[in-house]
């Protein structure tokens, strides 16, 4: 008869890094929005690319639409902005978590802003509305959809730092905060999307 004792000790030890951890709840359900959200962003993507050309009537894409180089580059620069506010938290160092988010957010800021003029020049200046043809009203949804992404993640950086300047955000926080990071993330990658497809392919 086996030796209980002997078994026991021909048995390989169990330390504590050999259990399973689950990921977080936040990173499995900001992943899952993602993947929601990036369904509807190519819903979009299509019918911009299906419609395009089929238009009768003026002003055409190519008329009208200028790169909007500065606000592209003030956006993907937020990422940069957005990683080493989370980093700066982890490391313990509130006053350089608190620059750069604050820098993220008038990145994104910026960006909204030239949209916005973008948007009143091609209203006034060029007529172009969600009425006017097929164009404006692919053009609009598409790029409307993403701002109104935009203005989301702005809102939620804003409580964040408005937390932040009340001395509440901790470095334990900074898990919760890199949740919120990827979102940022996934609006400036969607937004490489719809650069490439409205202002270099639709051209």
């Amino acid at each position: 008869m086996s030796n209980p004792a002997s078994l026991t000790a021909d048995a390989p030890d169990a330390t504590p890094g050999d259990a399973w951890t689950p990921p977080s709840k936040g990173k499995v359900g900001m992943a899952c929005l993602i993947l929601a959200e990036s369904a509807i962003f190519i819903i979009f993507v299509v019918a911009y690319l299906f419609y395009l050309g089929r238009d009768t009537s003026g002003p055409k894409p190519g008329e009208v639409l200028e790169l909007p180089i500065l606000n592209s580059i003030c956006l993907l620069s937020s990422s940069v902005t957005i990683t080493l506010a989370v980093r700066a938290l982890e490391r313990g160092l509130p006053r350089a978590f608190l620059g750069c988010w604050a820098a993220t957010i008038a990145l994104g800021g910026w960006f909204l802003a030239g949209t916005a003029l973008e948007w009143r020049t091609l209203i006034v200046k060029h007529g172009l509305t969600l009425q006017t043809n097929l164009f404006g009203t692919t053009f609009y949804s598409l790029v409307g959809l993403h701002a109104c992404h935009v203005i989301v993640g702005l809102a939620m950086l804003g409580i964040v730092a408005a937390l932040a300047v009340a001395g509440t955000v901790r470095r334990a926080h900074a898990p919760r905060l890199e949740v919120l990071a990827w979102y940022w993330h996934f609006v400036d990658v969607v937004w490489i999307v719809v650069f490439t497809v409205v202002y270099v392919i639709g051209r």
